[in-house]
């Protein structure tokens, strides 16, 4: 039977201590997950070896029985022979600490099984160097359902007021809810709306992952929001009002005289509905765009070509 280095499965030292291994496990467990690599098979048998290496590595009791085979293996190799047993192993005979207690972050055989099926547990290595009857036995007490993921795309609009969504998860359809204020990248946690438990566990969670599609007209910044408003070169220079749009509705903006064009007004209150307090909202920009009225008249046009010569400067007399 191969030996198997679960330090070099993992890219740390055997003097590593159990915060480098941990963080090495979740490191490359999260690189070779199966969700993210659906249908890959070479992630799958990376992703095993992974978590059996972390189940020997990231328990103390567990660790200390690798160690001393490593050390009874490495001793054979010097030998030039090989240990009891074809290997160092002495096929099962040593009682394993139990199967259910996987380490911090890593997944016992029951969760491996649920995801790769029922011999996909642990390897032989394993079963021989911990129990082979119980690294492989299948636990009858209660385990909580796997948490599920799904990517959700929703308008800005939507983001504003909350929306529903249906969404298919393994045999069910679900209607869930996304609250206001959600943003790109925002996770949206619905709980017990993952998968179903086993022998009476609890049922994972949802996590909705939130992309919130650009909108023409505002741009966002966290909880704020940018816009553009037109504003004609009259308005812009004796001072008026202009009407301005928000997710909410039209309100007034008083513009006041001699406003120079890309001038920002704040709309406080007007922007996006904080996540966690949707009492609670961001304010809105608006950037003045100075435009010219539509259908200038002759008069008008005649009226503005006298102001800008009564605005020229005076040439100044020659001595």
């Amino acid at each position: 039977m191969e030996f198997k280095d679960y330090y070099t499965a993992l890219g740390v030292t055997p003097d590593a201590n159990a915060a480098a291994i941990k963080k090495a496990f979740r490191t490359l467990a999260r690189q070779h997950h199966p969700d993210l690599h659906p249908g890959d098979t070479a992630a799958e048998d990376r992703f095993k070896q992974i978590n059996e290496a972390y189940q020997a590595l990231g328990d103390v009791e567990r660790r200390r029985t690798y160690d001393e085979q490593r050390q009874e293996h490495q001793q054979s190799q010097q030998r030039g022979g090989v240990g009891r047993s074809g290997g160092g192993f002495n096929g099962g005979e040593r009682q394993a600490t139990s199967n259910q207690r996987a380490p911090n972050g890593g997944m016992s055989p029951d969760d491996m099984r649920d995801i790769f099926g029922e011999d996909a547990a642990f390897s032989d290595f394993f079963s021989s160097l911990y129990g082979r009857e119980q690294a492989q036995e299948r636990s009858t007490r209660p385990r909580r359902g796997r948490d599920a993921e799904a990517a959700v795309e929703i308008t800005l609009d939507e983001a504003f007021h909350g929306t529903s969504r249906a969404l298919q998860i393994g045999e069910r359809r679900i209607e869930v809810r996304i609250p206001p204020g959600v943003r790109t990248g925002s996770r949206v946690r619905l709980a017990g709306q993952g998968s179903a438990g086993a022998a009476g566990g609890s049922a994972g969670d949802l996590y909705l992952e939130i992309d919130v599609v650009p909108d023409a007209r505002f741009t966002r910044d966290g909880d704020d929001l940018n816009a553009e408003i037109a504003v004609d070169i009259f308005t812009a220079a004796v001072g008026g009002e202009v009407r301005v749009q928000t997710l909410d509705g039209t309100v007034v903006l008083k513009i006041p005289p001699r406003t120079q064009a890309d001038r920002t007004f704040r709309l406080r209150g007007k922007g996006m509905p904080r996540l966690e307090h949707a009492s609670e909202r961001g304010d809105l920009y608006a950037r003045a765009k100075l435009v010219l009225p539509d259908a200038l008249s002759e008069s008008e046009i005649e009226t503005l070509r006298t102001l800008r010569h009564a605005r020229q400067p005076v040439p100044s007399a020659r001595s």
